[in-house]
């Protein structure tokens, strides 16, 4: 259904390959791949085992982009009254070299009622470690969190939201769920979290339609997605979809802007996500999102992507006769990264 671990696997890797929602706690457990969502449900499902197990758990968290020599060893060591300890890393992509150290030395004897939780979204930094993981060092597992790119993925990973919920969805009103948030899967499961919470008996696709048919924002940051991440014939056929359900190209304009605006933001930044978010008023899954939405991006393609913006955004606002040419205009400018004007 989600992650598809098995594709993980590979000559050296020898420990269990588990999916996010079906983890068991080892002496450690390593979190790899690009999905955000996933990952954050599979690490709380660890943390809610194991305090269910003992509610004594203690619960530590590093950030091992700015790791402190010694901070591991230190939080590994039997506290006084033994309390089993959770330890949750996060930014392993990111890892300094005293990080990779001590936790490579780590691995050869792990603490006892340790839980060692080590995310990495992805990249080369800390393959050493990584590879280690997998050879068996450490006794641990692998979970790993995949984006969900096919539509019947994330048809499987909305029907089994419902299902949690004790609710039942048709296979259409899923469906239509699905094409409404298209390109993010936190949305995705904010909005069968809110049809479950605000609806009474079974979920069709006339509920769907009631809440999210014809919302404008929803469609445009769909079209601007596609657009941003590189793929132009989807994000045209996105939008002209949302034009012919009755959206206006102004606020369409004004999505793509509210993401490119995000991107440049964050464009060269260093630091946590939790940092930035505060440095730039914005929420950590912003950052992070914006931080995936620049894979591929330059500060040249950004600047010319921002003048496409405010091209199309006088254009649709009366400056131009065809607003459609001019959202089509800058869509081809966004999708190419501002690698054409």
């Amino acid at each position: 259904m989600a992650a598809r671990a098995t594709a993980a696997k590979s000559a050296k890797t020898v420990i269990p390959q588990l999916s996010w929602d079906r983890i068991e706690p080892a002496p450690v457990v390593l979190v790899t791949g690009p999905e955000e969502l996933l990952a954050e449900r599979a690490i709380r499902a660890v943390r809610e085992k194991l305090r269910a197990a003992d509610p004594s758990l203690e619960v530590s968290d590093i950030d091992a982009g700015a790791y402190a020599p010694g901070e591991l060893l230190t939080l590994a060591s039997p506290s006084l009254f033994a309390e089993p300890r959770l330890i949750r890393v996060s930014q392993v992509e990111k890892c300094t070299d005293a990080f990779l150290e001590e936790t490579l030395s780590y691995l050869e004897s792990p603490a006892d009622d340790t839980v060692l939780v080590l995310r990495h979204g992805g990249g080369v930094r800390g393959k050493k470690l990584l590879d280690a993981i997998r050879g068996g060092a450490g006794r641990g597992v692998e979970v790993v969190c995949a984006e969900l790119n096919r539509d019947d993925d994330k048809v499987a990973f909305a029907s089994a939201e419902f299902r949690a919920a004790k609710r039942k969805a048709t296979a259409g009103a899923v469906r239509a769920l699905v094409s409404a948030f298209t390109d993010d899967l936190a949305e995705l499961a904010a909005a069968c979290r809110q049809l479950v919470s605000d609806t009474d008996g079974d979920i069709t696709e006339a509920v769907v339609d009631r809440y999210y048919a014809g919302r404008t924002e929803v469609t445009a940051f769909a079209v601007a997605d596609a657009a941003i991440a590189g793929r132009p014939g989807e994000a045209l056929g996105l939008m002209r979809h949302a034009l012919a359900s009755g959206s206006d190209p102004v606020p369409m304009v004004a999505a793509f802007a509210m993401k490119v605006r995000t991107m440049a933001k964050l464009a060269g930044a260093r630091g946590s996500s939790n940092d930035l978010a505060r440095q730039f008023g914005l929420q950590a899954w912003q950052v992070d999102r914006a931080r995936r939405d620049l894979q591929g991006w330059t500060d040249e393609g950004l600047a010319r992507a921002i003048e496409a913006l405010a091209l199309a955004d006088a254009q649709v606002k009366g400056a131009g006769r065809d607003p459609v040419f001019a959202l089509e205009r800058m869509i081809g400018v966004i999708a190419a990264r501002g690698t054409t004007r």
